[in-house]
């Protein structure tokens, strides 16, 4: 038989199976969730490309992260909700290689914009005076599609592995999309080699963004700490608490679940991190960046006030 071909044309995802009557109640709590993220997502982008007084490196980066968490949560969550309806659900193997790819691309990106976003406040604070020549439009372009560049081309060294594995026993995932762990498992082929790639390439990448990250706190904290004044301590704060907010409510489950050591028993557990990091972690940055900047507030306000008259 030919290596790499893929004997298993579907695969079975069991989702969370749970009973009839909380299957609709979870439905319900997701589907409100996915749409208030896409609304909040969509209207940060509509917000900073349409004002004038949003065009700051720190907007114009929040609009691309959040076009990053609209294109990983509908990639996830309308086939999660099906699922839950159902019980489970049928997705092809392309399809399935197609949500893996995404949900590996996407979620690098938004490490690598988050990473980005802590330079530019450590730039704003640390270096205030060189901050407007070093930070400009070409140089925050540049960042942003070295980001998209790198997330969307890495990850194929890793499809193209998956590829020319071969599923010819069971098809039955336990779980409510295409992960890696559970998907490799089912392969009986030799996964050695894509699960050291993986660690090889992931590994790196999260340690190196979320030390860097660390770094620039550091020095931000410093430089905070120096602020004689309480009420300069505290508007210096607000201006990159939103940004920390959402570092640790991305790092938190990602660790957690891709750090700590596989173990079979412990699947249901990386489930339901999964579901944490995939739907609530999008759910909450909009929320987390719309409640904490003023600036996004009064310009929200005042294309409502515009609505009405």
């Amino acid at each position: 038989m030919d290596k790499n071909q893929t004997t298993v044309p579907e695969f079975f995802l069991l989702g969370f199976q749970i009973h009839e009557p909380f299957n609709i109640l979870l439905f319900t709590l997701f589907l409100l969730t996915y749409v208030i993220t896409l609304t909040g997502d969509f209207l940060i982008v509509i917000l900073v490309t349409r004002s004038h007084r949003l065009q700051y490196p720190m907007f114009y980066f929040l609009k691309h992260l959040s076009l990053t968490e609209i294109m990983f949560t509908s990639n996830i969550t309308p086939n999660m909700l099906y699922i839950i309806l159902r019980s489970g659900g049928s997705m092809s193997f392309a399809g399935c290689i197609i949500q893996f790819y995404l949900y590996i691309a996407s979620g690098s990106l938004e490490s690598l914009l988050l990473t980005v976003m802590s330079y530019d406040r450590y730039l704003a604070i640390c270096n205030p005076l060189r901050y407007a020549d070093m930070m400009n439009l070409q140089f925050c372009r540049t960042l942003v599609l070295a980001s998209w560049f790198l997330s969307f081309t890495l990850v194929l060294i890793t499809i193209s592995l998956l590829c020319q594995l071969n599923f010819c026993g069971s098809n039955i995932i336990d779980h409510f999309f295409c992960d890696f762990t559970p998907l490799v498992d089912l392969s009986c082929s030799d996964t050695s080699i894509i699960r050291l790639e993986v660690v090889a390439l992931s590994v790196p990448i999260v340690a190196s963004t979320f030390s860097f990250i660390l770094w620039t706190y550091i020095y931000i904290f410093i430089a905070i700490l120096n602020i004689h004044s309480t009420t300069g301590r505290h508007k210096v704060f607000s201006t990159c608490s939103s940004h920390l907010a959402s570092v640790c409510s991305y790092y938190g489950p990602l660790i957690i679940i891709y750090m700590v050591p596989y173990r079979r028993d412990s699947i249901n557990v990386n489930k339901y991190l999964s579901m944490l990091y995939t739907v609530f972690t999008p759910f909450f940055n909009p929320l987390i960046y719309s409640l904490r900047n003023e600036e996004l507030q009064r310009v929200l306000w005042r294309l409502l006030n515009l609505a009405h008259t």
